[in-house]
């Protein structure tokens, strides 16, 4: 089931490049119907998931490199199903949402079809060196997004996001093998190195967590490294951006669960708080950035920093303690995972808007805007919900998600915890303060004539907005997913 779930958008993206000669409209029915089938997986994992059963289900093992310890393996726990589940269904998103494609349909979808394959993959690959594999595959799809339908510095910022963020990758690819070799005999399964914490006590050990925290650190990304995203968004396609966002990023967070948190619990124990701190500065730092922000586009790219922040806090705050206030650090683990989804949803929403906003005004200077309310009603209706969302209104997925990352890191971090609410303050300000100049202001006469959002806008835009409102008002379902892993990696 999981590897149909990585083969099927692959496949697609491979007849898109070999094939030529089909219409626009033929490309884009395809590859709608290509990205349905993972979310129809999707369900029917979900539905066939045990929540009493262990921890990684719908387990494929098959050797690849058998002398190395290198192999297909997949399986989903709780954790990686969540980011599967808004994965998929953001990728069917954005395809289906409208993009100029520049008379190269065929070629932009072939590779949102490749970047959905290697993300999907990521997220159920139980081998490290498959995992690297996915996580550096992805930059080559969003680099060539970028630079091929970005706008007018693209290629500038193609290749700052491409070399920055490699090297982060090479960072990684340290820890990666020093986890490996370390093994006995050598294997990089993921199950195994869990259980074995082969580093523990090890001399080389903090230098190999520092190496793995560099590496994510770069792709989440958390102060200072995070320098590549502002211009990778601002010049990216804003279907590029719902995905750099939405789920691009989460490869890092995800990755801070499952290699440091999971397989160097000792030694992340140690060095947890300093994680946090660098949390901390995230979420204020990018929450006042924005603020400072007068382009749309890259006031939105900074509160991806921000919200990332509350992420990696709730990670921290997870691996903390060895023992101790389990419950709290499951609480705390769990809202950092629906962090990850709730903000795929909002932000990937946020700029699906930016893009709507581009293509029928080629503006993002949030001073060119005023008054717009009447003008495109459902718009404003989007747009007031998606940052009441992520400003972490109750009723909404982002208020479940930093309710627990704050509950659970006020037990083991509570002056960081302390000063973390206070990013909640400004973003709920930076929000605001953009809703009213851009909806709510002076009406301005230049854009009087703004034709509002289409029906395929609205379809999509009601789907992923519509699932920010569900799984805010009903999220035991989801909760009871995700608690399932969180529980078995914090001991709670």
């Amino acid at each position: 089931m999981l590897t149909t779930l990585v083969a099927v958008p692959l496949l697609g993206a491979i007849v898109l490049a070999v094939t030529p000669g089909w219409s626009d409209r033929l490309v884009k029915r395809a590859a709608v119907a290509v990205a349905a089938v993972p979310v129809v997986l999707v369900a029917v994992v979900v539905a066939g998931f045990e929540l009493d059963g262990p921890s990684f289900q719908f387990v494929v093992d098959v050797d690849w490199i058998p002398t190395l310890g290198v192999g297909w393996r997949v399986g989903v726990d709780g954790i990686s199903l969540a980011l599967v589940a808004v994965t998929a269904v953001l990728f069917l998103a954005v395809i289906a949402y409208p993009e100029d494609t520049r008379g190269m349909s065929r070629q932009y979808h072939g590779w949102l079809l490749f970047l959905e394959a290697v993300s999907l993959g990521l997220f159920v690959t139980l081998d490290l060196v498959v995992f690297y594999v996915f996580f550096d595959l992805s930059l080559v799809g969003m680099y060539f997004l970028v630079s091929r339908w970005g706008h007018q510095d693209a290629e500038r910022a193609a290749l700052k996001f491409f070399l920055y963020t490699l090297l982060g990758s090479l960072s990684l690819l340290l820890g990666i093998l020093a986890l490996g070799l370390a093994m006995d005999p050598i294997t990089f399964d993921m199950r195994a190195i869990i259980e074995a914490q082969p580093l523990a006590g090890a001399a080389a050990a903090g230098l190999v967590l520092l190496a793995v925290l560099v590496g994510l650190g770069i792709k989440t990304p958390v102060v200072p490294f995070h320098t590549w995203l502002p211009a990778a968004h601002v010049e990216a396609p804003a279907t590029g951006s719902a995905i750099l966002a939405g789920v691009l990023l989460k490869m890092g967070t995800y990755g801070l669960i499952r290699i440091p948190l999971e397989m160097m619990s000792e030694t992340f124990q140690r060095y947890a708080v300093w994680v946090a701190v660098v949390a901390v500065v995230s979420i204020l730092y990018g929450a006042l950035v924005a603020f400072g922000q007068d382009d749309l586009k890259r006031r939105i790219a900074y509160t991806s920093v921000n919200h990332m922040g509350y992420s990696v806090l709730g990670i921290a705050a997870a691996g903390g303690l060895l023992a101790g206030d389990e419950a709290a650090r499951a609480l705390a683990l769990t809202g950092a995972t629906v962090e990850m989804v709730a903000h795929g949803l909002i932000t990937g929403s946020l700029f699906l808007l930016t893009g709507s906003v581009w293509r029928r005004t080629q503006e993002y200077d949030l001073d060119a805007y005023g008054g717009l309310s009447s003008t495109v009603p459902a718009m404003t209706t989007a747009m007031v919900l998606a940052s009441f969302a992520s400003l972490g209104l109750p009723g909404l997925i982002g208020f479940v998600a930093e309710f627990q990352v704050f509950v659970g890191t006020f037990a083991v971090y509570p002056v960081l915890a302390a000063i973390g609410l206070l990013g909640i303050l400004v973003t709920a300000a930076l929000f605001l303060q953009l809703l009213q100049r851009m909806f709510f202001g002076e009406r301005t006469t230049r854009f009087e004539d703004l034709t509002d959002l289409d029906g395929t806008e609205r379809t999509v835009l009601v789907g992923l907005l519509g699932l920010v409102v569900v799984l805010g008002v009903a999220p035991r379902p989801m909760l009871d997913l995700v608690h399932q892993a969180t529980t078995l990696v914090t001991g709670g």
